[in-house]
């Protein structure tokens, strides 16, 4: 591992949460594709399996950010353990209804209910900025850290599901995810000596959300049109893959266009860059937008392959540079809920991104989906461009729990907003 990464883990409790960490952040990536390859397998029913799906990534979006700020008000334990043991036993009734035939609506409720998963990986980031707050270089290499984990969790993450349901028995994907996420999550929260201190709202009165920054806003937004980039190009690449004879060679390509992206991350956390986060941030979508373009003219899978590489080289620095801007955006009080809200503006952005591809690939042909990945590469540029200054602009209202740049070779710390 490279002195940068190997100095953050000089801290004591860093190897030890991040491990915990892993662990409870590789279900996200299977639960979803597990409960899909359970259904179609014993119903054959292909849009059900995606109807559950979705109502399971609509719920996580909608639940997951109100679980975070509940974590920022009363911490990670008192929050984290509840949450997990409903949405594990929601999991779990849904295996069961499934494998006993139960009505339809049933399997709506428990994967609605299965929605309140907390976000481990926000978990993660917030004990990493707790510890590293004071020095920029540290942070910056660790969220960069926990980018290329995110990558490793959805490159084996699917496959690992997918590999279980098909190979042992139909609900196997789904009850190990389950259990990943409840061994991570206990891990995590029994290691008290690096959770962040909660911040109770009876101490300052403001009961109000963290999406009321309007350097999160914009944050948000833009990622929600992100989101329907990824989503977009999961269906394309599986649907162009069988035009081509080779179904099952989607997962090999989307998971280089993962190691991509990995690979991105580890450079970009050995690298000290000085600007300003936001003109890198900018730069970073506009580039995943223009990467988008070699994707239509891919006339076959190697090229594709190729293609989705070079694209995802731009996600994972794009992500870093997110976390630092989040920080730099959102009090201390509401770091945690700050970061969910991203990911909920992902989780938003898949769904919708998905769902029309999937209505463009019906009507004019797989490599058509991706235009959708273009439009929406741009209209995450547009926005991105258009709040511009508002990501300029200081944090109004209560102190950012930072106000400088993280990436800055100087390491100089900028004055606290007031």
């Amino acid at each position: 591992m490279p002195s940068p990464y190997r100095a953050i883990f000089a801290a004591p409790g860093t190897k030890a949460f991040s491990a915990a960490g892993l662990i409870g952040r590789l279900p996200i990536s299977m639960v979803g594709v597990g409960i899909l390859t359970m259904i179609s397998e014993i119903t054959g029913r292909y849009a059900m399996a995606s109807a559950l799906t979705g109502t399971l990534a609509l719920a996580a979006a909608m639940i997951g950010p109100q679980v975070s700020r509940l974590v920022d008000q009363y911490g990670q334990r008192r929050v984290l353990r509840p949450a997990t043991l409903v949405s594990v036993a929601s999991v779990t009734a849904l295996v069961l209804a499934a494998a006993n035939g139960l009505p339809d609506w049933t399997l709506f409720v428990f994967a609605a209910v299965a929605g309140c998963v907390p976000s481990v990986g926000s978990m993660v980031r917030a004990r990493w900025t707790e510890l590293y707050r004071d020095a920029p270089r540290e942070l910056h290499t660790a969220y960069s850290f926990e980018s290329v984990i995110d990558e490793v969790c959805f490159i084996f993450g699917p496959i690992l599901a997918i590999g279980l349901s098909t190979t042992w028995f139909p609900e196997a994907g789904p009850v190990i995810a389950a259990g990943f996420l409840l061994v991570g999550v206990w891990l995590l929260t029994a290691q008290r000596a690096t959770e962040p201190p909660p911040h109770p709202r009876s101490q300052d009165g403001d009961r109000s959300s963290a999406l009321r920054s309007p350097g999160l806003q914009v944050l948000t937004a833009t990622f929600v049109a992100t989101g329907a980039i990824f989503g977009s190009i999961d269906v394309s690449t599986l649907a162009f893959a069988e035009e081509q004879g080779h179904k099952s060679a989607a997962s090999f390509i989307l998971a280089i266009w993962a190691a991509g992206s990995c690979l991105a991350g580890i450079v970009f956390g050995l690298l000290h860059l000085k600007g300003r986060m936001e003109r890198r941030w900018v730069l970073g979508i506009c580039a995943m937008a223009v990467s988008m373009i070699p994707l239509l003219l891919a006339g076959n899978l190697p090229f594709l392959a190729v293609a989705l590489f070079v694209s995802g080289l731009a996600i994972a620095p794009t992500m870093i540079t997110t976390m630092a801007l989040i920080e730099a955006h959102v009090p201390r009080a509401k770091l945690t809920e700050g970061m969910t809200w991203i990911s909920t503006g992902l989780a938003v952005g898949v769904a919708v991104g998905s769902s029309v591809t999937g209505l463009v690939i019906d009507a004019a042909g797989a490599q058509r989906g991706y235009v959708v990945s273009i439009s929406s590469g741009v209209a995450a540029a547009a926005v991105a461009f258009a709040g511009y200054r508002r990501l300029t602009r200081p944090a109004q209202g209560e102190e950012p729990s930072r106000d400088g740049d993280i990436g800055d070779s100087s390491g100089e710390r900028a004055d606290r907003v007031a």
